[in-house]
């Protein structure tokens, strides 16, 4: 055990030093809705890149249970910066527990971040499909050509599509005698392909103005043929086979949003211990009890958060004969996390009051980045849904 609280509290260490780089570059991104390149350099120099990296391809092997902890502590400093990298943390540190690509692909993509830096993400979303979550085919195709496939499309919402290094992008091939109407698979695509484009389309959006949430199109990009991988046919089918966001890796996005949360707290007591308006003889609104009482209503949901998120991850790796039965908490816990950011950051406008809606405080921008959360797979409906049916499932047989 003091081995994996060693490296939990190492990683902890290393996230606050970079959080608390990537805060003094946060409001300007944000103002600008410019890519913070800066912070990505960052992330590879120190080597929190490599953290999740399964050894054997030159990481560090870091579990779920220490990533929740780091990703808490990296989304306090800038959100923008946090989400994308939670997304290289949930497939790259899934590696670790089941290769989900074949073996020489996988070392390839690990080896090549270690070495250089850089994102990692699915790229799946699409106009009109929303979200890929709901059980939409894509409208991206792949088509045959010598010695691979053609790509052709247009994605969005590629999370840090600045510094992304491969993208898994989501595609429909053509009919085939063995799959009449088609097939899915993903194409593994590096970033310098040519006829690869980043297209500017996230600038002035609500949340996470700097994450780099860019449109993705692509123009007849070359994919050899063993990097287009997990073909399944299509079939008729009524929704997601899948609850999607469920796998314990997922608990990495989570738990930015629970940063985010917490930083929202942490500037509300800020305001709250230094403002001393005139009308109370000096003393600072932190005396007040409806102050005191917002902050506690604040802290108590991250706390709750917390717990859960925490517990869930620490199950996920201690007890993997338990996984397949952990997606209703892992659901719970995204809920909670996301949810929990948005009454922390709702709440501390309120205790900074007007002051919270300008741009003197970093305030308005938790509040706007915490809503983003809601968005991420499973979102509310499916969460709770998912944990209700589980409830009732262990209620069935049960002697009333």
């Amino acid at each position: 055990m003091n081995v994996y609280a060693d490296r939990q509290q190492t990683l902890a260490v290393l996230a606050d030093e970079l959080a608390a780089r990537f805060a003094v570059r946060a409001a300007q991104h944000d103002l600008d809705g410019t890519f913070p390149d800066e912070n990505f350099v960052d992330l590879h120099e120190s080597g929190f890149l490599k953290a999740v990296i399964p050894a054997r391809f030159g990481g560090d092997g870091a579990t779920i249970a220490d990533m929740v902890i780091a990703m808490e502590h990296l989304g306090r400093g800038d959100g923008a910066t946090a989400m994308p990298t939670a997304m290289l943390v949930q497939l790259l540190g899934r590696l670790n527990d089941e290769m989900m690509w074949p073996e020489a692909l996988a070392e390839e993509i690990c080896r090549d971040v270690v070495a250089n830096g850089g994102l990692v993400n699915s790229v799946v979303t699409e106009s009109e499909l929303g979200s890929i979550s709901r059980g939409g085919a894509p409208r991206t195709t792949a088509t045959p050509s010598d010695g691979g496939w053609r790509v052709n499309g247009r994605k969005r919402f590629a999370s840090g599509a600045p510094a992304l290094r491969w993208l898994l992008v989501a595609v429909v091939l053509p009919p085939s005698a063995a799959a009449p109407d088609g097939e899915t698979a993903t194409a593994v695509v590096r970033s310098d392909s040519p006829g690869l484009k980043i297209v500017p389309a996230w600038a002035g959006s609500l949340s996470l103005r700097a994450a780099g949430n860019e449109d993705i199109l692509f123009e007849d990009v070359f994919v050899p043929k063993d990097k287009l991988i997990g073909r399944t046919p299509i079939a008729p089918r009524h929704g997601p086979a899948v609850i999607p966001g469920t796998n314990g890796w997922n608990l990495a996005i989570a738990a930015v949003y629970l940063g985010i949360g917490q930083a929202a707290v942490d500037a509300a007591c800020d305001y709250a211990n230094g403002r001393a308006p005139t009308g109370l003889g000096g003393r600072a609104i932190a005396d007040l009890t409806h102050i005191q009482q917002w902050i506690g209503e604040m802290q108590i949901a991250l706390d709750a958060a917390r717990a859960v998120l925490r517990d869930t991850a620490q199950a996920w790796t201690a007890q993997p004969d338990l996984r397949p039965t952990l997606g209703p908490r892992i659901a719970a816990a995204k809920y909670l996390c996301t949810n929990g950011a948005c009454t922390a950051s709702e709440k501390a406008l309120r205790v900074a009051g007007g002051f919270s809606l300008t741009r003197d405080f970093a305030i308005e921008r938790y509040f706007r980045d915490a809503r983003a959360g809601l968005f991420h797979p499973p979102q509310d409906d499916l969460a709770t849904a998912y944990v209700g049916r589980a409830v009732l499932s262990s209620r069935a047989h049960t002697p009333s």
